[in-house]
């Protein structure tokens, strides 16, 4: 088993070939509109189901005919729905796949878990019922490597509670009650990842690892400093397990006043939320709170500094399986609302330890998110501002230039968004072996009067990302979601701009 801690010249020296397992051009802006097809990765997220429903080869016929694709980024182990099962019960079904929702959804492992790779965890009872005995990855690999597509595991970090043993790896709340996340500081969760991860690279011929965790630290959650909706009640914040805490101890964070802040931090988030204006109002009470308690903030780091580990050790764990195999990240949409969370996203850090990044740049669903993140902060440190004034501060602050508060959940962001998204993520690696792949929507559900994808959006959202110096997209959330003219719209870019050929 591999160690957990890695120091910085570690990381350096299996990072410095990052870029050279993908077999892919780097990120040079000026030739980027101009190389073909073989030298972009145009990648798809597709979990399952839709290979069970509609056949494999009749699935990748229509990826490769319609949206250019030569990259399935395949939902091999999550709990969730965001990326695996059909279309979220209640949504409008798409014009492909079995026209029924899987209400039994479950989710896992859909790949086989081999045991001699989980002998050092008690989080072993993970495959899939979802669909028999079958292994995603031995159906999909071959019928995929027949026509020249790569096939890169997408994994991530959403559990359900009736895991077996799951209780013990979960993150403990401020009350020290058990929450529905797993702490990446247990022990019994990290070698479950580096297990499953080597697991993936030992026994398959893959041709990638992305591992996502929408999640972050105590201080932004207790704010309400999220899309989430609702969001996280105050004294639900994570993580004050005994690895937290013995780690903070470590690092010499004073656990006690770091919790007292927090209880603190509950009170006035509760009271903001209430409609309590404190004497002289939200921003100048909560600075009060943080110089008072700058454990508050260091235990945000906390958090942050023990996602990147977990990054560095999964990194290291395929590197030493087979170094050939290239290592990423998913970037949670959040990066692009909260300025907190963009400040802990620093990608030239990440570089260190990922051959690629995909950093999420959904426009079309962006407008009503970043409402929704107005309507969640401007009730707590920004509860001075109006709605309108705050996103004028945060579009000032995040460097877009979009639409009104009232507009932009009907209008979406705009395709200068990935433009801009897309310029910045390149600009914060350059120098540096690692691929920025924006994450690009396709009908990712919203309400009935918000915003919806269509051919031309969504053609307009892959012309900025490549317009910007992209060198590769990836198709988001899930095939099983999407119609079928919207997904052409991805390819219609392609073919546009002359990378298919």
């Amino acid at each position: 088993m591999l160690r957990w801690d890695m120091n910085r010249r570690e990381f350096l020296t299996i990072a410095a070939g990052a870029g050279a397992a993908l077999a892919m051009p780097g990120t040079g802006h000026a030739a980027a509109s101009s190389q073909k097809a073989a030298s972009k990765m145009i990648g798809i997220q597709v979990g399952a189901i839709s290979f069970v429903d509609e056949g494999t080869e009749k699935v990748l016929d229509t990826l490769q005919e319609r949206g250019c694709v030569n990259t399935l980024f395949l939902a091999v182990f999550t709990y969730g729905r965001g990326i695996a099962g059909r279309q979220i019960p209640g949504q409008p079904l798409p014009d492909h796949g079995k026209q029924e929702y899987d209400l039994n959804f479950h989710g896992g492992n859909f790949a086989t878990p081999h045991p001699e790779f989980y002998k050092n965890t008690i989080l072993k009872d993970t495959r899939a019922p979802d669909h028999g005995n079958l292994d995603i990855l031995v159906e999909v690999i071959p019928a995929a490597k027949k026509r020249g597509m790569k096939v890169i595991c997408w994994l991530e970090d959403v559990f359900r509670g009736d895991v077996p043993n799951i209780e013990k790896l979960q993150e403990k709340d401020l009350y020290g009650r058990n929450a529905e996340t797993l702490c990446v500081n247990n022990p019994e969760y990290r070698n479950f990842l580096t297990g499953l991860v080597e697991d993936y690279t030992r026994s398959y011929e893959i041709d990638g690892i992305m591992w996502g965790s929408e999640r972050q630290g105590a201080l932004a959650d207790s704010l309400g400093a999220t899309h989430d909706v609702p969001p996280i009640d105050p004294g639900q914040v994570t993580c004050f397990c005994e690895f937290c805490e013995t780690k903070a101890k470590q690092r010499g964070i004073n656990v006690e006043r770091a919790r007292e802040g927090f209880l603190e931090l509950e009170k006035y988030v509760r009271a903001a939320r209430s409609g309590h204006r404190p004497v002289d109002g939200y921003y100048v009470q909560f600075w009060r709170l943080l110089l008072r308690y700058p454990e508050l903030a260091a235990w945000e780091m906390l958090w942050t500094d023990s996602l990147r580990e977990t990054y560095g050790v999964i990194y290291k764990t395929v590197k030493t399986a087979k170094p050939s195999v290239p290592v990423g990240w998913h970037i949670w949409h959040n990066n692009s609302f909260n300025p907190i969370y963009r400040a802990e996203q620093d990608l030239r850090e990440l570089a260190k330890y990922s051959d690629f990044i995909k950093v999420v740049m959904y426009n079309n669903v962006g407008g009503k998110r970043m409402a929704l993140y107005a309507d969640n902060i401007g009730s707590t440190l920004y509860g001075d501002l109006s709605k309108q004034g705050l996103i004028d501060f945060n579009y000032a602050v995040m460097g877009f230039n979009e639409g009104s508060y009232d507009q932009i959940p009907h209008t979406g962001l705009s395709a200068d968004y990935v433009f801009r998204e897309t310029k910045r993520s390149l600009e914060a690696v350059a120098g540096t072996n690692t691929l920025i792949w924006p994450g690009i929507d396709i009908d990712i559900p919203t309400e009935p009067s918000n915003s919806k994808c269509t051919p031309q959006s969504v053609k307009g959202a892959v012309l900025a990302a490549f317009r910007a110096g992209a060198p590769g997209v990836i198709l988001s959330r899930k095939y099983s979601e999407m119609r079928l003219a919207d997904l052409s719209g991805a390819g219609d870019a392609i073919r546009e701009l002359k990378l298919s050929g």
